[in-house]
């Protein structure tokens, strides 16, 4: 790796920056039993990295016991006959401490870690009899797998390993046949669901946050906390297409992507930046797509030098807001966005096409509208999206901007889900004392019409559809969890499959036509 030469400076810093007695010596520890797979600069290896960034919310004591005892089904054996509990308490403080400065990832880094597997033969026709169009991908946290499920015989047609840590919902290319993952660490790996064979996969960042695919299937970009670039990859190949840094207006500040995402009518990316008031436009054809052809018809001529606006494959726009805002939501059409960040009490409405902000929403108790969703209700289009202090969904008219209606829940939620055949929104609680509680609200009369408890005192999540929306899939998020496959129509059970810890469930026709009632 190309961190490597500075594997010393950084020890100190780690050393100066953790209160430990002088006799320990976690570095050493590190050294001996942890850098041959997670690498001597705690990048990663064979291993994820091991970094606060990548170890996410995960707590001292769950770092102690996969320490201690490894970690079921992977390579990570445990070390508790060779470390102490003292010094297994020492080594989680040391990999808990940020890195002493922002870690390089190049463009030949990217390329060094391409792996393009040997084995794989692309299928001319889907291996399997079901309908390809109506797949549905569970991703099982508690073990680094993901399920490939029927989704008319809800049934596993195959069950494969991501790397660890999958972060941001799976992106499908425009015809449903691959499906591409990312994990905390950067890792992307793609998958041929005709085939159910891996392809390959690469590493594009040191730290992650989602992916998005490009309208026309030629790209993914790769948002990126560390370094702070946004890196695009050919997928086709998974070769880097372009590493681009994130530089503010002042050209000085950099800063990390919170987010990526697809806007298909405008051919073009759109990015959440962390640490800058900006948001970027990304165009993703040679002619620069829709959001440019936007901004100019909104102004005067001229106005394309004077704002700084570039043409062609992966030119940038840049519009500049009032804070940083890192949580997005998006009408069907992609004219407008709602942002927020965590720390805010409001939701700032932006025009794209003019480049600006046009309104505010009264959105206090940290809004999750990454997980917002649209639908038609009493003749108006609305949107929602839960909280996650608070245990109440936000219900706004999306032409006016006015709050419809507030509607309270039994704790703060995470996820909505709806489908374009359904009379009804699922809503998980996730949060709190009734995390096992799912609602089930009316679109019409915004009123909830019935809470399930499939599984006292286990998190239920996550709602998915089939493609038809039959069945709603919905998730024990428990390490022996499931994935609860329910009647849409009559709310009942139909049949239950076994799963470790599943999270999020991607439908592939809902994804691939941006149906009603999914975050996109």
């Amino acid at each position: 790796m190309a961190y490597l030469g500075k594997q010393q400076a950084w020890a100190l810093v780690f050393m100066a920056a953790v209160a430990i007695p002088a006799w320990a010596d976690p570095a050493a520890d590190y050294a001996e039993h942890c850098a041959s797979c997670h690498a001597e600069d705690r990048l990663g290896g064979t291993g994820p990295a091991l970094i606060p960034e990548a170890l996410g919310r995960q707590k001292a004591d769950a770092l102690a016991a996969v320490i201690a005892q490894g970690r079921p089904a992977t390579q990570m054996a445990g070390f508790a006959d060779l470390l102490d509990a003292d010094a297994i308490t020492e080594l989680v403080a040391y990999i808990q401490q940020p890195l002493g400065e922002m870690p390089d990832w190049t463009e030949d880094d990217i390329i060094a870690s391409r792996e393009m597997r040997d084995d794989y033969t692309a299928a001319d026709a889907p291996v399997f009899d079901a309908d390809p169009m109506n797949i549905t991908l569970a991703v099982e946290t508690g073990d680094s797998h993901i399920s490939v499920l029927d989704g008319d015989a809800l049934t596993v047609l195959d069950r494969f390993e991501t790397p660890f840590a999958v972060h941001g919902g799976p992106k499908f290319s425009p015809d449903g046949r691959f499906v591409f993952v990312m994990s905390r660490d950067g890792w992307v790996q793609k998958y041929d669901i005709w085939s159910l064979a891996e392809v390959g996969r690469v590493r594009a960042g040191v730290n992650s946050r989602n992916i998005a695919m490009s309208a026309d299937g030629k790209w993914l970009a790769v948002a990126n906390y560390l370094p702070h670039t946004l890196t695009i990859l050919s997928t086709d190949d998974l070769a880097p297409a372009r590493v681009i840094p994130i530089i503010a207006k002042d050209n000085i500040s950099t800063s990390r992507v919170s987010a990526v995402y697809q806007a298909p009518q405008r051919n073009s990316f759109i990015l959440a930046l962390k640490d800058a008031p900006e948001i970027w436009e990304i165009g993703t054809t040679e002619d620069s797509g829709p959001f440019y052809e936007g901004f100019v018809h909104n102004y005067q001529p001229g106005a394309v030098e004077a704002f700084g606006i570039e043409q062609g494959l992966f030119a940038r726009r840049r519009i500049v807001i009032e804070q940083p805002l890192d949580d997005f939501f998006f009408t069907p059409d992609y004219r407008h966005l709602i942002g927020t960040n965590r720390e805010g009490d409001k939701g700032v409405v932006v025009n794209l096409d003019v480049g600006r902000e046009i309104a505010e929403l009264p959105l206090p108790g940290m809004p999750h509208l990454g997980s917002g969703i649209t639908w038609t209700s009493q003749g108006r289009r609305v949107m929602a999206t839960p909280h996650l202090n608070e245990g109440v969904l936000s219900v706004i008219d999306i032409d006016t901007w006015e709050l419809v209606k507030t509607i309270e829940t039994a704790g703060p939620g995470f996820f909505l889900r709806s489908h374009e055949t359904t009379p009804y929104v699922w809503a998980d609680v996730f949060f709190g004392p009734n995390k096992d509680k799912m609602h089930i609200i009316d679109k019409e009369s915004l009123e909830i019409v019935r809470t399930l408890d499939p599984a006292p005192g286990k998190t239920v999540a996550h709602t998915e559809f089939t493609k038809d929306g039959r069945y709603a899939l919905v998730s024990i998020w428990e390490d022996d969890g499931a994935v609860i496959v329910y009647d849409a129509a009559t709310l009942e059970e139909v049949k239950r499959l076994p799963m470790r810890k599943p999270s999020g469930k991607y439908n592939v026709w809902n994804k691939i036509t941006f149906s009603d009632g999914t975050s996109h």
